[in-house]
C-alpha cells in the first residue's frame, strides 16, 4: 500500500469538505455565512447570477482540488504524466500551504490589533481557526503526498 494514500485521501477529504461548505452558500444557505466576512459574504447576500457563477466556479475549484490529490494514488491518475501530476500537486500544494499560512498569520496579527481595528473581528477569527488553516492544513497534506508517491515510485525529489 501507497504511504502517499493517507494524505492524499485525507486532502481530498478537506477539498471535498470545503467545496460542500461553498455549494451550500452558493445555493443558498447562510449558516456561518457571516464567518467569512468582506466580499464573499456580501456577494452571497446579493445573489444573483454572478453570485452563482463566483460559487459554482469556487466549488468546481475545489473538487478538483480533491480529483487532483486522488489522482496522486487512484488507478485513474496513473492516466496522467507522472511529472504533470506531480508538478501540479506539488504546485497546488505550495500556494494552499503559503495562501492558508500567511492568512492565519496576518490574521491573527490583525487580532492583536496591533494593525489598527479589525472591521470584522468575528469573521477574523473564524477566519485564523478555522477557514485559512483548512487551507494550510489541505496544501501540507497535498505536499505530504506528493513527497511519499515520489518515494514510493522511486522518483526524484
Amino acid at each position: 500500500m501507497s504511504r502517499a494514500r493517507g494524505p492524499a485521501y485525507a486532502a481530498a477529504v478537506l477539498a471535498v469538505g470545503y467545496a460542500a461548505v461553498s455549494a451550500y452558500w452558493t445555493a443558498g444557505g447562510t449558516a456561518l455565512l457571516d464567518t467569512v466576512g468582506g466580499a464573499p459574504e456580501r456577494t452571497a447576500h446579493t445573489g444573483g447570477a454572478s453570485a452563482v457563477l463566483l460559487g459554482a466556479v469556487t466549488v468546481l475549484l475545489k473538487l478538483a482540488g480533491a480529483l487532483l490529490a486522488l489522482a496522486l494514488v487512484a488507478p485513474f491518475g496513473r492516466r496522467v504524466p507522472a511529472v504533470l501530476l506531480e508538478r501540479t500537486a506539488l504546485a497546488a500544494g505550495v500556494v494552499l500551504t503559503l495562501y492558508g499560512g500567511a492568512q492565519v498569520l496576518l490574521g491573527a496579527l490583525a487580532l492583536t490589533g496591533v494593525l489598527g481595528e479589525p472591521g470584522n473581528p468575528r469573521a477574523l477569527r473564524w477566519h485564523v481557526l478555522l477557514w485559512d488553516p483548512w487551507f494550510l492544513l489541505w496544501g501540507l497534506l497535498l505536499l505530504v503526498a506528493v513527497r511519499r508517491r515520489r518515494r514510493d515510485v522511486g522518483g526524484s525529489e
